[in-house]
């Protein structure tokens, strides 16, 4: 990996070492060449506008005030936001080679690779508005917060941890070296201030963020944090149909911004062939440049009859359409297009703020509508969902099997008055994926999204963590029981072929889904090569929402979750909790991530694995705990899969206690309540 002359770094880390510049960069126009987050509506009052100036003028000392203050106020007009434009480094984003960082702490120096990786423009979305992806997930609110934070960092020693409010520093507080270094909390309001308004106004005032899960917990690695769990949705989704397999197999589905990206390139790997709509040209083509899919078409009929020519062929494929979703389904339904599997995923946790967009505006029209009349832009998207499901609805009664892959498509269509309720009881007229296949199939077992990231940049090092997982992996299926065999094979065969279909973006990273066994044995072989040297630097280890354990989401990860428990949130509370104690590096604790803000809480970690024994000491414990605290709790809702699971664990560690559901007797239940 090449590494920075010594002109760049000393830049960098002048630049870091200053934190707040005592004398201020020049203004900095926009970047016309880089995606901008959409501006949003204007919600506060004067006074609040006041307030929100205020706030951001506090980071400043008094003598930059006059100069930034008019400034700041032409942002909150123009943006809805206080970026700080001004204060955004020159130094180009990305995650450099550890020893880059100017750091007293190698795990500060780990930190602040991941948030610049998170950064990267490469791997964010809206990148000069610090959003990573799902057009709102935020690693800080301002370009201020990340000046401080990446000085604190670079002052850090093992015997303090910063503690981060909403993107915010509050400051380095004396603690002690089992301590996580970093403590994270996004969009922590009272319950009842959580709705999207609430965000708006909180978020312009500049006092909470949305920081979905891996951008405001510095964990993201670009789309192939979600191409994993992707390919295993649609290759199991095939295994359901009533002519299993997936060649020649028609999946249609939206959104290529932020992680919705790994669709297309999952579909490739599941072997099937993919349309995937889009509105926003520049996310299309940035996906077609980085690989993640193999061509764009704004022709609606032509974009369908190319699928069809693949389809044909029998080989795997991806198209990007060029245009709204709607249009897509409702020509393929007007053209009796059979569709083998369909699904959505769009931001719609972020329905009104450039999350979904309304059919017959353009991509341009929509944002202009959307920030000078919400009203009436809120109107054409509930207009636009009605006619979305109603599309889908005549596909899936011609044979098409159409799950929500967990971005609130349900909730905001149900919301919208569309026809997508269910009957007899039932919810909606659609599963869920978690319901259906990841929930009792992956999650109940205690798989989930485990990931790590190398921290010397060299792909080599990336090349010898998949080798090394993979012989893991291998060993654990030549002793597995039947009920999870077919889990370590579909992750076997990932990671066997993870370099050839080109996953990297940003960081030396990669995922693949383990149970707490398999995650325990990985990452202590990966210490032990870091110890040897066969891995030449230290390798941080991580996992997004989409988990056993982390996240409490009534319509994704717990919707498998049946005995009343879906809307509480102690799980994902107990595990941010338990991993501080455990040995995380850094812990984070979310309201918002994937479903929306006031919707799901969510609970992650980072690790760094340095080789020690102490790495050792602290994946075995805290890795165990992380995944079987939501075993358990699957469990106790009377999830058969997640029974015999954690009977497993028990057995393995005869130190863990689990209490366990007994099952009443159907009849009896009956025959008392009537």
């Amino acid at each position: 990996m090449p590494t920075a002359t010594g002109a760049v770094l000393e830049g960098l880390h002048r630049s870091i070492l200053e934190g707040i510049p005592d004398v201020l960069p020049p203004a900095r126009p926009l970047d016309p060449a880089v995606s901008h987050a959409p501006k949003r509506k204007d919600i506060l009052t004067a006074e609040e506008k006041k307030l929100a100036l205020r706030n951001a003028l506090r980071y400043f000392p008094a003598k930059h005030h006059a100069v930034l203050a008019p400034e700041f106020v032409q942002e909150l007009k123009d943006f809805g936001r206080i970026y700080m434009y001004r204060l955004r480094p020159e130094q180009p984003m990305r995650a450099r080679p550890i020893g880059e960082y100017p750091a007293k702490s190698k795990q500060a120096a780990a930190i602040m690779l991941m948030i610049q990786n998170n950064l990267d423009p490469a791997v964010a979305q809206h990148p000069h508005e610090l959003i990573t992806y799902g057009g709102n997930g935020a690693v800080f609110q301002n370009w201020a917060q990340y000046r401080l934070t990446m000085q604190y960092l670079s002052q850090m020693s093992d015997m303090q941890t910063l503690v981060m409010y909403s993107g915010h520093p509050l400051g380095l507080f004396p603690s002690h070296t089992d301590a996580p270094r970093v403590v994270v909390t996004n969009g922590m309001v009272i319950p009842n201030y959580s709705t999207p308004d609430d965000w708006e106004r909180m978020n312009a005032l500049g006092v909470s963020q949305y920081g979905q899960m891996t951008a405001g917990s510095y964990m993201y690695i670009g789309p192939q944090g979600i191409v994993h769990g992707t390919t295993i949705t649609v290759l199991n989704a095939c295994r359901m149909l009533k002519e299993p397999g997936s060649k020649g197999k028609l999946f249609v589905t939206s959104g290529l911004g932020g992680m919705s990206g790994a669709q297309p390139k999952a579909g490739n790997i599941a072997g099937v062939v993919t349309i995937c709509a889009e509105v926003n040209a520049t996310a299309a083509h940035k996906r077609q440049s980085q690989g993640w899919v193999d061509e764009v078409i704004a022709d609606v009929d032509a974009c369908i009859d190319a699928a069809l020519a693949w389809q044909k062929k029998g080989e795997p494929h991806s198209i990007a359409f060029l245009g709204n979703i709607v249009d897509l389904w409702e020509r393929l339904a007007a053209r009796s297009i059979k569709v083998d599997l369909g699904s959505d995923q769009t931001s719609l946790h972020n329905p009104w703020a450039g999350g979904y967009y309304p059919v017959g505006l353009s991509y341009e029209q929509s944002n202009a509508l959307m920030a000078a009349d919400p009203v009436t832009f809120k109107t054409k998207v509930q207009e636009t969902l009605k006619r979305h499901v109603t599309a889908v609805n005549k596909l899936a009664a011609q044979g098409m099997y159409f799950f929500d892959y967990g971005n609130a498509f349900l909730l905001e269509s149900k919301r919208a008055g569309a026809d997508i309720g269910g009957t007899h009881g039932v919810e909606f007229r659609y599963p869920s994926y978690v319901e259906d296949i990841m929930g009792p199939m992956c999650f109940d077992h205690g798989f989930g999204p485990f990931r790590w990231v190398c921290t010397s940049g060299d792909p080599k090092d990336l090349e010898t963590s998949d080798r090394i997982s993979g012989d893991v992996l291998e060993s654990m299926l030549k002793e597995a029981p039947t009920e999870i065999a077919q889990q370590i094979a579909d992750n076997l065969h990932w990671i066997r072929s993870a370099k050839q279909n080109k996953l990297v973006v940003g960081s030396q990273a990669r995922i693949l889904y383990a149970d707490s066994e398999g995650r325990i044995r990985i990452a202590g072989a990966f210490n032990a090569a870091i110890r040897a040297g066969t891995i030449s630097a230290p390798i941080v280890l991580g996992r997004d929402h989409h988990d056993v354990s982390g996240t409490d989401s009534p319509y994704r990860e717990t919707s498998n979750i049946r005995d009343g428990s879906r809307f509480t949130a102690d799980m994902a509370v107990q595990n941010f909790v338990g991993d501080a104690f455990r040995g995380a590096t850094w812990i984070s604790l979310h309201n918002g991530g994937g479903v929306g803000w006031g919707e799901v809480i969510n609970g992650g970690f980072g690790m760094v694995l340095d080789g020690s024994a102490d790495s050792d000491r602290r994946l075995k414990s805290m890795l165990l705990w992380d995944v079987n605290n939501g075993i358990a709790r699957r469990a106790w809702a009377r999830n058969p899969n997640a029974v015999w699971s954690i009977e497993q664990e028990m057995k393995r560690t005869p130190q863990l206690k689990v209490t366990l559901p007994n099952e009443a007797d159907n009849d009896l239940i009956d025959k008392s309540i009537r």
